[in-house]
């Protein structure tokens, strides 16, 4: 009976160190001096509002990277949605890969995919998950 305990709380310590290891490689990287310019550019006397699901799908939102784990949507000169996704998205900074949005419906909503692919050789990269957009406008 001792032994199968100890085999148990040994298993769950090996099981618990390897997610502890995976959690630290997955780690969005720290957002650089570039990206943290253009965020304070696009954010600057722009007021926070409430969470949304979806946003549109207009031709005229433009998505701006900003780390592995942050995207903006430029709406108009007075509305920015930051997107915070659901888990980081590796290389997503490198912005040599072209992003390929799969949507379900004609917006842009939480829960829809983000692939990358390589612009050279057409290889798919990592598939990421949208978070909430948090709206940011103008002050009145």
């Amino acid at each position: 009976m001792l032994r199968t305990h100890l085999i148990s709380v040994l298993s769950a310590s090996v099981l618990l160190a390897g997610c502890n290891y995976s959690d630290a490689e997955s780690a969005p990287a720290p957002i650089r001096d570039k990206e943290a310019k253009v965020l304070e550019k696009e954010l600057k006397g722009k007021i926070a509002g409430e969470p949304r699901s979806c946003i549109s799908n207009t031709r005229n939102v433009n998505a701006i990277r900003i780390s592995d784990d942050t995207l903006l949507y430029r709406e108009s000169g007075r509305t920015v949605y930051v997107n915070k996704l659901r888990s980081s998205c590796p290389g997503l900074t490198r912005g040599d890969d072209i992003m390929v949005v799969e949507t379900y419906s004609g917006q842009l909503c939480s829960g829809d995919l983000i692939r990358l692919v390589d612009r050279t050789s057409g290889i798919p990269g990592p598939v990421c998950s949208l978070g909430e957009f948090t709206p940011y406008k103008k002050a009145k």
